[in-house]
């Protein structure tokens, strides 16, 4: 099984006066798990029906290699879709919904036979033929789909939020699963999710994507440490954002005024950042130091109260209502015999110059 790539050159699809994604740049390598991420509507899903051939760009050129496919049909693009929904065939057995495509290609029999139970075998399914899809769990259903999408041997395989209907557990095993079939075969694929967990898990690369638009490309790691706008910072990830303004700068450190009094201070990072610009600051909750408030003072402290504390295991996600009217998010580790703070309790915030992120003062329009 090969691998393709993908390239998308000004992609644009209007419905009636509205453009559900216009001017989209985009390459995709051999053998890349790249996934499409962001909120409903923002045309992730539409740009995958526009690859797979489903959709039929109204500006702009799809290519798979070094192909130009923007004319040719679904059947003869080499990719295979695989749908949140399954789409498997209710009457037909397991055997008979992944053998379908090879049927349809007329090949003969012992080889339908042969690579059949052999895609059944590569997602863990064997023993299954003769059973209906109505006999099978969720999990199991996807994978059927799965078996029925990679038996043809596609380039490029699509996925479009497929592990959606499952249930959390079952999500983040089948999400591994998934990851292993795909580095074991060198196939390309190309994920669509609304999931943020679920892209910094299985991507090697992300475009996080924003009314039609590509806001963002790059690896997991590097969106997450460092989004492009607000936008991307609070969409991937938990992050405190607040508007701020520079009153000071000396060195390679700036103070920034917040709304509502609070002042922090921040590696600069652009050289011609100068008193009186305008920022969103980004603060990561696992970044913040909680402390009750007569401990020694931290760097950029900020007072607060307690509002809510939500229990999660591994940790607890503080609420903190700051001086001025500002709300903070902050992670704790869960320390056996530490005591956690209560509802409505002092306490004291500080986190590291280096760790406040200062982004443009609102998202671009897309």
């Amino acid at each position: 099984m090969g691998a393709g790539s993908v390239r998308l050159e000004g992609v644009g699809k209007r419905y009636g006066a509205a453009w559900a994604v216009r001017g989209v740049d985009l390459r995709v390598e051999p053998g890349e798990f790249f996934t499409l991420l962001g909120p409903s509507g923002c045309g992730k899903t539409t740009l995958l029906r526009m690859i797979a051939g489903f959709a039929q760009p109204d500006e702009g050129t799809v290519f798979l290699g070094e192909v130009a496919v923007t004319a040719i049909p679904p059947w003869k693009r080499d990719v295979g879709l695989v749908f949140q929904n399954y789409a498997l065939w209710p009457h037909l057995t397991v055997f008979e919904n992944v053998a379908f495509g090879l049927r349809q290609r007329r090949l003969p029999r012992r080889e339908v036979a042969e690579r059949a139970r052999r895609a059944l075998a590569l997602v863990n399914l064997p023993g299954t033929e003769g059973r209906r899809p109505s006999q099978l769990s969720g999990g199991q259903q996807q994978r059927v789909a799965l078996a029925r999408t990679l038996v043809v041997e596609p380039h490029v395989l699509l996925l479009d939020e497929p592990l959606s209907n499952l249930d959390a557990k079952l999500r983040a095993q089948m999400r591994m699963e998934l990851l292993q079939l795909q580095q074991h075969l060198g196939i390309t694929a190309l994920y669509v999710t609304h999931d943020q967990e679920e892209a910094l898990a299985l991507s090697s690369r992300i475009a996080v994507m924003c009314e039609g638009s590509i806001v963002q490309v790059g690896t997991p790691r590097a969106i997450y440490e460092a989004p492009a706008n607000a936008f991307v910072a609070g969409f991937v990830g938990a992050a405190n954002l607040w508007a701020a303004t520079v009153i000071e700068r000396r060195g390679d450190l700036v103070r920034l005024a917040l709304e509502g009094g609070p002042t922090l201070e921040a590696l600069a990072g652009d050289a011609t950042l100068a008193p009186g610009a305008k920022r969103t600051v980004c603060l990561r909750p696992e970044a913040v130091v909680l402390a009750p408030p007569d401990a020694a003072p931290g760097i950029n402290r900020l007072s607060g109260r307690v509002q809510a504390a939500v229990f999660r295991g591994e940790d607890v996600l503080y609420e903190v209502a700051l001086d001025g009217a500002l709300t903070l998010h902050a992670t704790v580790p869960n320390a056996k015999g530490q005591r956690p703070f209560q509802r409505g309790e002092a306490v004291q915030a500080t986190c590291d110059p280096t760790d406040l992120l200062l982004l443009p003062a609102s998202p671009p329009s897309a």
